[in-house]
């Protein structure tokens, strides 16, 4: 089996809540995702989905996306889907670094792997554990008592997850973080996620300030090395995610004891073959993981799902369902949150078909 097509389609996706803001004034209303195609001359076609989170949360944007994939692309003609450990090699040779730029490749060649095996890309992942997984909910950051009076609205829909985003004026974090607390209830679970958003002197305010707080902290400060520094002034559990993107930086944290649990994105890691050997690696080493990727929509939903779905429960923190966050479905099939969980496909590969009137003509054709 030989690829033989690339192809790449631009899709806009709209929030249900209007806009969606984090830490450093950064929000978005609608995000910009791009559909990947591989097409072989066996006839198996695979999809993937990449997702920036805008342009300024990671080294990531989503024209580059499309940019990469005609760079990318040329060099992928021939080779073979099915050999995946293989076709990284390629695409790393062909092009250094833009993990972000394979993901979607890497992504619908397990797609494709799956429809030609007969076996959804979870079973080929490691195995499906369980009926089903938790998912957590992200609060948008906005005034303490805003973010507060929306958790019993996620709760009803399931969620005992609330992944509250600070990384603002200190003072202002630290009345969030006691304010949503406040309404948890038993069996609930608090991150306050700083997406890099601190400084340390304000860290270290915020982690003082909080101390009494059931609350993980996540990824307070720019840096590995200033993350370590508050890691080392406070017993709260910690995440990281922004610095997590090779295995690594995730040996070293693993070393240096910096983390108790570590977010690994897809499309940070370039696809789910290496999102697959971090999160292999982490059950290794006894580190438990939240799976989810930067963002994305239902193809990207089902990708989170299989990788989540195939994690022993006892390393899966959470996962996301990015596609309840989006009021545009692009594709059939994809897994939907019941109750604040989710469960991947039975079917062969992703389990999803896309939906063509949404996805339109394709903006980037790479072909023999």
């Amino acid at each position: 089996m030989k690829i033989t097509r690339i192809c790449a389609y631009r899709v806009e996706l709209p929030l249900h809540e209007g806009t969606y803001k984090w830490s450093g004034g950064k929000s978005v209303s609608v995000f910009d995702s791009t559909v990947v195609q591989v097409e072989t001359d066996a006839g198996v076609t695979g999809y993937g989905e990449v997702c920036p989170l805008g342009p300024f949360y990671l080294p990531a944007y989503a024209n580059g996306v499309r940019a990469g994939l005609l760079e990318l692309g040329p060099h992928l003609l021939g080779e073979d889907p099915l050999h995946l450990h293989q076709l990284n090699r390629r695409m790393d040779a062909a092009l250094k670094g833009h993990a972000y730029v394979k993901s979607g490749i890497d992504m619908a060649c397990w797609d494709i792997l799956g429809k030609v095996t007969g076996q959804s890309v979870c079973t080929l992942l490691g195995g499906r554990y369980g009926e089903s997984f938790h998912l957590y909910r992200a609060i948008s950051q906005e005034a303490p008592e805003a973010m507060a009076s929306r958790v019993a609205g996620y709760r009803a829909e399931g969620y005992q997850r609330f992944q509250l985003k600070v990384g603002g004026e200190a003072a202002v974090d630290i009345d969030r973080i006691h304010a949503v607390a406040a309404k948890l209830q038993p069996g609930d679970r608090l991150i306050a996620d700083a997406n890099t958003g601190w400084l340390m002197h304000d860290a270290m305010r915020v982690v003082r300030a909080v101390r009494d707080v059931d609350v993980y902290i996540e990824q307070p400060c720019l840096t590995y090395e200033e993350c370590l520094s508050i890691r080392r002034h406070t017993d709260h559990p910690f995440v990281l995610d922004e610095v997590i993107d090779g295995v690594d930086v995730l040996l070293r944290g693993y070393t240096d004891r910096a983390m108790d649990v570590v977010n690994i994105k897809i499309s940070k890691f370039g696809g789910l073959t290496k999102a697959k050997q971090a999160r292999d690696l982490c059950v290794s080493l006894g580190v438990v993981m939240t799976l989810e990727d930067s963002w994305g929509g239902d193809i990207v939903t089902a990708a989170i799902a299989h990788l989540a779905h195939s994690t022993p429960p006892e390393f899966l923190f959470t996962a996301t369902d990015f596609n309840s966050y989006v009021t545009v479905s692009l594709a059939e099939g994809a897994p939907q949150r019941i109750q604040g969980r989710m469960a991947a496909s039975t079917k062969p590969g992703l389990g999803i078909t896309p939906r063509w009137e949404v996805l339109g003509p394709p903006v980037v054709e790479v072909t023999g």
